[in-house]
């Protein structure tokens, strides 16, 4: 974890510097028993392909929740975010091999609002695609 951000020591146009989170099908079978949600595009790949998918691919959550990750570990408070939407724009594809996929978030801050808040507007890709679009998190800094 990160030291606590401090209001003072942010302006608009900070740029807080990319992550990335590899993405194995390890850890959507993981994400499945915490989430509950066993839909099969998730862990079987015969299964997605049936139903026009290119491959097994990533719960939208597990990829939203990379982006709360990357928030929280830049605040260095992970109960800071006060607010936090995002669109789903494109799958996370995540193939049977060593590598599996990865989601690279980046982030600006946007806003700085009343009471030590500010609003981080968040960019998240996995290979050449947005995943993630109107990506906002409002953050309550130190």
């Amino acid at each position: 974890m990160s030291a606590t951000v401090r209001y003072d020591d942010v302006e608009v146009g900070l740029e807080i510097p990319a992550a990335d989170y590899p993405v194995r099908r390890v850890s959507l079978v993981m994400y499945a028993g915490a989430s509950g949600d066993f839909n099969p595009i998730h862990w079987n790949e015969r299964f997605a392909k049936t139903v026009g998918l290119p491959d097994v691919i990533a719960h939208g959550m597990f990829t939203m929740a990379q982006g709360g990750r990357f928030v929280t570990d830049w605040a260095g408070d992970p109960g800071a975010v006060v607010d936090y939407g995002v669109k789903f724009s494109s799958m996370v594809v995540v193939p049977d091999d060593d590598q599996g996929a990865t989601v690279t978030v980046s982030g600006v801050i946007e806003q700085k609002l009343e009471d030590k808040r500010v609003v981080v507007a968040l960019t998240a890709r996995s290979g050449d695609s947005r995943v993630l679009s109107r990506a906002r998190a409002v953050v309550q800094l130190a």
